[in-house]
């Protein structure tokens, strides 16, 4: 269990799948080619496109069912639903996507050792 509460927190904060210190990003979306605490090689770790599909999947249902209930619960104008969702969905895309690739990463690195 302890093991399993290291790899959420490591890939929530975006870390180091070794050390669990080192960052495990050089931008927003952009792994880093190797940790600089511990100097694990990071670049074997590709995530493919597995953060991009989680994050249409995820995100779309997110974004269409509170649409839905905002727009059934106070009736706002289409043009409130227009300035409303594209800053969320971007901010929640990049969300997923950054947690998606720090946690396959990470399960790529346990898969490893």
């Amino acid at each position: 269990m302890a093991e399993a509460a290291r790899f959420a927190r490591v890939a929530l904060l975006g870390r180091c799948p070794r050390c669990g210190s080192g960052p495990l990003f050089s931008g927003l979306l952009s792994l880093r080619e190797s940790c600089p605490n511990c100097g694990l090689d990071l670049r074997p770790f590709e995530a493919g496109d597995g953060p991009a599909v989680a994050g249409i999947l995820l995100v779309g249902a997110i974004a269409v069912i509170a649409a839905l209930v905002v727009d059934v619960k106070y009736a706002p104008p289409l043009w409130v639903h227009a300035l409303i969702w594209p800053g969320v969905i971007l901010g929640l895309s990049l969300l997923v996507m950054r947690l998606a690739k720090a946690a396959l990463a990470g399960l790529q690195y346990r898969q490893r050792t």
